[in-house]
């Protein structure tokens, strides 16, 4: 499906895992991941182990030689994106991290329209995410909705993409205020709602309302307002969004709100094609894919794939502010360095 990648083995805990896996894609299997670093000569690994082990996997990897391309978030705090940072540098590898709605055709188009300064500068951007996970998720897999084995609630798991497309198009922060609570699920530790407000290097700011209570869920939407009066909108997902494993992507991505002077007519038209293309389409692949072939394109032509570790690290900060500024009160200033720890 992706020229030029073979997937040549996998590895996990679990043998029986590894082994069905492996079975059904023809690959080698281990549960010992230096093992495979040593005898399956990869070229790039791609780690999808929770989030507090993906330092392990990372450093391991790039220890060997090994390019990494992490599922988000990159980890669960900072001191683990920074160690993975200096592993990747200090053996000159690539380190990427999986933000697939990147490349939603809906997003490249307001990507595209804020860069050609269609809006004029980006002034506002608000994230709203009102989606539902509900017992059974959070008893699948027994490391979900715990501080020692997830990281966090919604900021860490469910978060980070609608954290980074903010930041991707508001540019870089300057601070953020923040707090986050548990509402509706007594059975985990971790927040399931959290609110922020961000204040942009560019004088910009920045709303976040990110919350898995609205039973059966409603919709996430990325909006960005301009200093022309101009607004560009996505709704990212709809319901309760897409939970790997447990569900599929039912509705398409689509932009929701476009103002931009002259190409008001144009939002109905835009909608269209997004629908057609979702039909044709298995979009649960099919953005992984094209992120997939960026980096595998970027190990073989040595550039930096285009969501870079460092933009993965960013998103990280993002929801350490948060955590750190509900536990001090204050405003988290940029950059921040460290771990915070979490809880109250």
């Amino acid at each position: 499906m992706i020229p030029e990648a073979v997937l040549v083995a996998v590895c996990d805990r679990s043998a029986d895992r590894a082994a069905e896996f492996a079975e059904r894609y023809s690959v080698d299997a281990f549960t010992d991941l230096d093992q495979m670093l040593v005898k399956s000569r990869l070229n790039v690994l791609l780690v999808a182990t929770p989030h507090p082990l993906h330092a392990s996997a990372t450093i391991a990897a790039a220890c060997a030689g090994v390019s990494i391309l992490v599922e988000k978030p990159m980890a669960a705090n900072l001191d683990d994106c920074d160690a993975m940072l200096d592993a990747a540098r200090s053996a000159g590898v690539l380190l990427g991290v999986i933000s697939q709605r990147r490349w939603y055709e809906p997003v490249v188009r307001m990507k595209e329209a804020i860069d050609a300064g269609k809006i004029g500068t980006p002034v506002l951007g608000v994230v709203s995410m009102f989606s539902w996970r509900d017992q059974a998720y959070y008893e699948s897999d027994p490391w979900r909705g715990r501080w020692s084995t997830e990281g966090g609630g919604v900021l860490v798991n469910q978060a980070p993409h609608q954290l980074d497309l903010l930041q991707w198009m508001m540019g870089p922060i300057a601070s953020i205020t923040g707090d986050w609570a548990n509402l509706n699920h007594p059975y985990i530790e971790v927040e399931d709602t959290a609110v922020a407000q961000v204040r942009f290097q560019s004088g910009g700011l920045g709303s976040i309302v990110t919350s898995l209570c609205q039973k059966p869920g409603l919709f996430t939407k990325v909006h960005i307002h301009g200093s022309n009066g101009a607004s560009v909108g996505v709704e990212t997902d709809r319901g309760a969004t897409f939970v790997a494993g447990m569900s599929d992507i039912s509705e398409p991505p689509h932009n929701d709100l476009w103002t931009i002077p002259g190409e008001e007519s144009l939002l109905p038209i835009f909608q269209s094609e997004d629908r057609g293309r979702f039909r044709a389409i298995r979009p649960t692949i099919h953005y992984h894919a094209l992120q997939i072939q960026d980096f595998v394109e970027a190990v073989r032509d040595g550039r930096p794939p285009r969501v870079t570790g460092e933009d993965g690290r960013v998103v990280v900060a993002m929801f350490e502010a948060i955590y750190r500024s509900a536990r001090t009160g204050q405003a988290t200033r940029f950059p921040i360095q460290g771990l915070t720890p979490r809880g109250r």
